[in-house]
């Protein structure tokens, strides 16, 4: 089992102290991965730059709108810092309208990426809150089509619904995604912009959010599926060190 633990590069020091925070207290990470924000001033591809990629699977978000399909730019990225790995979005649309936007869509871009580079490890989202489960599945499929070695969900509150998915979905080719949200004031932002579920035990307590990581981390061990941190807004050591055994103790089940 592989556990992603997502580094926002909001500057400078801030990526280099979530690293640091990873080295020195989570030596169950294995896999960093980095989103693509145009509001932050460090682009995805240029966190290669603070990540020990010799201990780290390093994997980037790109978003498809950045690229036109008439060039190679991205390709130029992946050369340029020799990426052994990538993740493909679609991509929100950007804060500043004078960035350049494209028509790319990301199946089209997934397939030339896979057709350029044969041995790059391609990875895409999912959504289980922006359509039906039928067209998320659908699309899940059609990525996969395309080219997709594995896909990283968004996080995941209500384990009924990660049952759901897991049914059809390839057990090692899905990383399910953990994001602890610890605030009403949060958990009011994830239902209106992205319509998130929440079951109705939810509480806004680090408890609660540490007892549901436990289980999504158990569930994935089982299926032998894979895990995705996003810890946005939080004090990691409150959330993640009452994890540390229990992290510890399933990644070393699941290497002997």
């Amino acid at each position: 089992m592989a556990i992603s633990f997502e580094i926002v590069p909001r500057d400078e020091q801030a990526t280099k102290t979530q690293i640091e925070f990873i080295g020195k207290h989570l030596d169950f990470v294995d896999t960093i991965n980095v989103p693509d924000l145009l509001r932050l001033p460090i682009r995805s591809w240029d966190a290669d730059q603070y990540v020990n990629r010799q201990h780290y699977q390093f994997i980037p978000h790109v978003r498809s709108i950045d690229f036109d399909l008439k060039t190679e730019r991205l390709q130029k990225i992946i050369e340029q810092h020799q990426l052994n790995n990538i993740l493909i979005v679609s991509g929100d649309p950007p804060p500043d309208m004078s960035h350049q936007i494209y028509d790319t869509d990301v199946l089209d871009l997934i397939k030339i990426i896979r057709a350029d580079f044969p041995e790059i490890k391609i990875f895409a989202g999912f959504d289980p809150y922006r359509s039906s489960i039928k067209q998320e599945r659908q699309y899940i499929e059609k990525k996969f089509n395309a080219g997709v070695d594995a896909i990283l969900s968004q996080p995941f509150f209500d384990m009924r619904l990660l049952e759901i998915y897991s049914e059809f979905i390839p057990s090692d080719k899905v990383y399910w995604g953990i994001s602890p949200v610890v605030t009403d004031k949060s958990k009011a932002y994830w239902e209106k912009m992205n319509h998130a579920i929440f079951p109705a035990d939810y509480q806004a307590t680090y408890d609660w959010n540490i007892e549901t990581a436990k289980r999504i981390l158990e569930f994935a061990t089982d299926q032998g599926s894979h895990v995705y941190f996003m810890p946005i807004r939080i004090n990691l050591e409150s959330y993640f060190l009452p994890l540390l055994d229990m992290a510890r103790k399933l990644i070393g089940n699941t290497k002997t």
